[in-house]
């Protein structure tokens, strides 16, 4: 029994020995960490052997991946937020810079320059002269964009400084005056200052005192007033105060009480225009409507008989006014004279010494711009009558002018003007259709 036994217990004691010997190499290379992972990961294992590496590649993953791949990731979404950031800005930014256009840098600077000096947008909006129509609601919305929006005081600015130096001076001289400085300027009573009236009746030592008043004025309060402001400026916005009555010496005169009225505008604001109105007659209102209706009625007929007219009075003053004889051939009609031709060629022009004229425009009115020879009136074998011009001024034929050395035909009831002088030429048909006649037959030889 006892040789049974030993060989039991020394196969017990040599695998203990294996195992006391295998945990100091396990130790040694540091594998502690794997190792309780891989005690986590085996209740997953015993379900299903084969997806289970699947889970232990993702849990690899978020440990080992906490490095490069989290960061481009982060990387990524803060590029995303920022873009989004950007557009929204540039969305919100748009309409504002769309609204430079309208300000110009002129309207910038004079609000800028009027609200430090009054601290009041509705002054401003009332006081201010833009160079378009603004609304209070424009206005303030340009304030605060100058002063909160980044983009629209950079550009304004950027605008403003590109401007010449003498449109900043007209733009800064017209700033509004502010209470202290209307303060100062109430100082000055109405004894000691002039009007710009007396300017022509003084001397220069009075213009001088006249300037040396506000320019002392200036000087002793230089942090007061504006850096624009001169005596000038001073002393015409001192006047208008005192138009208005805004200086303490000055006394306002009360309103008028009871009847009493001191002004025909105050008398004017007391009518009522209901008490002007008479009261309404039905009955005369009536007639008068009759009245109004039957004179349309009549100016309606003239207006359509018009044109019977005219061709009568064309009628008339054609070829029945004058009374040709068996000689004339035409007649040259003025305002005063008639004058006859009664030869186939005439001259026109104004009469002198050394010069006859058939025909002298003088006797028709001033002839003064009238050549001494300033045409000739010619009929030829075919009946037609044709005017030449020989002098310096053109003679206007029905408003075309004829000018030097140049013809034209002259019809029937034809305006002629000669240097303000106006005739009217008419034809003797009778007779031309006579010398017609003759020309057009056949000449029988013996």
């Amino acid at each position: 029994m006892s040789p049974i036994m030993v060989p039991e217990e020394v196969p017990v004691i040599k695998e203990e020995k294996k195992v006391e010997v295998m945990p100091p190499p396990v130790v040694k290379p540091s594998p502690p960490p794997p190792k309780p992972v891989v005690k986590t990961v085996k209740p997953v294992k015993p379900a299903k052997p084969v997806p289970a590496p699947a889970p232990e590649a993702p849990a690899e993953k978020k440990t080992e991946g906490i490095g490069p791949d989290y960061q481009t990731s982060l990387s990524l979404s803060r590029q995303s937020s920022s873009s989004s950031k950007r557009s929204k800005k540039s969305r919100s930014s748009a309409p504002s810079i769309k609204e430079l256009g309208r300000w110009r840098p002129e309207d910038d600077l004079a609000l800028i320059s009027a609200v430090q000096q009054t601290n009041d947008l509705e002054a401003v909006y009332q006081g201010v002269k833009f160079s378009k129509h603004f609304s209070m609601r424009e206005v303030e919305e340009r304030w605060y964009s100058l002063l909160y929006d980044q983009t629209v005081s950079t550009l304004a600015q950027q605008a403003m400084r590109t401007l010449h130096p003498d449109i900043k001076t007209q733009v800064l001289a017209k700033a509004l005056f502010s209470e202290d400085e209307e303060k100062l300027l109430a100082k000055i009573g109405t004894s000691s200052c002039l009007e710009y009236k007396s300017f022509c009746c003084i001397f220069f030592r009075e213009v001088n005192r006249l300037f040396k008043t506000f320019q002392d004025l200036i000087t002793k309060n230089v942090t007061i007033f504006h850096p624009s402001r001169t005596a000038k400026s001073l002393h015409s916005y001192w006047l208008l105060m005192k138009q208005y009555h805004l200086l303490p010496d000055q006394s306002v005169q009360p309103m008028p009480k009871g009847d009493q009225v001191l002004k025909f505008s105050d008398a004017e604001d007391l009518l009522e225009d209901n008490q002007l109105q008479d009261p309404r007659d039905d009955i005369l209102e009536q007639e008068l409507d009759q009245f109004d209706r039957r004179q349309k009625r009549q100016i309606q007929q003239l207006e359509n008989e018009i044109p019977k007219w005219t061709v009568m009075v064309e009628n008339v003053t054609g070829v029945a006014a004058p009374e040709f004889d068996g000689q004339t051939l035409a007649v040259l009609r003025g305002r005063l004279v008639r004058y006859l031709m009664r030869s186939k060629e005439i001259t026109l022009g104004r009469t002198s010494k050394d010069n006859s004229i058939d025909v002298d425009l003088s006797l028709e009115g001033p002839a003064s711009k009238v050549s001494r020879k300033q045409g000739l009136i010619k009929l030829k074998n075919n009946g037609d009558f044709y005017i030449a011009n020989e002098g310096k001024r053109p003679i206007y034929i029905e408003g075309k002018p004829v000018m030097n050395n140049q013809r034209c035909k002259l019809n029937n009831n034809a305006v002629v003007e000669i240097a303000g002088l106006r005739f009217i030429f008419l034809v003797n048909q009778d007779l031309i259709s006579q010398m017609r006649g003759e020309a057009t037959k056949p000449v029988v030889q013996a």
